[in-house]
């Protein structure tokens, strides 16, 4: 009977062991994801993001002096209040992703910025703001963004991405 239980009392053992490394490794992958993001695929050229609610975009317009087609002849993001303060992003015809990745177009690090926090997009000639899932969420002029429903952004209307404020300018 002695042989039973030392037998019982060595699979618990490593059993327990075995828990306890299952453990540890997921603490060290969820860790690694958090640190380092996941990687994200990139959409092909001919990809069409996310339409906005409400019907079909409008047609670009190309601009006269050639440059890029944007509502109001919107050219940069200025960071308003943040870490990153007084920096200016210009903005070309591409969509641009905001995050903590170091994938991302505009990289803000902080604690309450996603990896890949929102998306930027010129759809026709309107810039739209695109929550990407955040956890903490993306707000224009205060109110939320809906991750299912992109948003207009004008110029000087503040966005508010994790502890990073910035503006859209001409």
């Amino acid at each position: 009977m002695s042989t039973f239980s030392d037998l019982t009392l060595l699979l618990l053992q490593y059993a327990f062991l075995l828990v306890l490394w299952l453990f540890v490794f997921s603490v060290v992958f969820s860790l690694r994801a958090d640190i380092f993001g996941v990687r994200v695929r990139k959409l092909p050229a001919s990809a069409a993001p996310t339409p906005p609610p409400g019907g079909a975009a409008p047609a670009a317009a190309p601009s006269p002096a050639g440059g890029p087609a944007t509502a109001g002849a919107v050219s940069r993001i200025v960071i308003t209040s943040g870490p990153k303060a007084g920096l200016e992003v210009p903005l070309g015809r591409e969509a641009l992703t905001i995050g903590r990745s170091s994938e991302s177009g505009l990289v803000i690090r902080d604690d309450y910025t996603s990896s890949h926090h929102a998306r930027l997009v010129l759809w026709g000639d309107q810039w739209m703001l695109q929550d990407l899932e955040s956890t903490n969420g993306t707000f224009l002029d205060g109110e939320r963004v809906s991750p299912n429903a992109p948003v207009a952004v004008h110029a000087g209307v503040p966005v508010k991405v994790g502890a990073t404020t910035f503006e859209l300018r001409k």
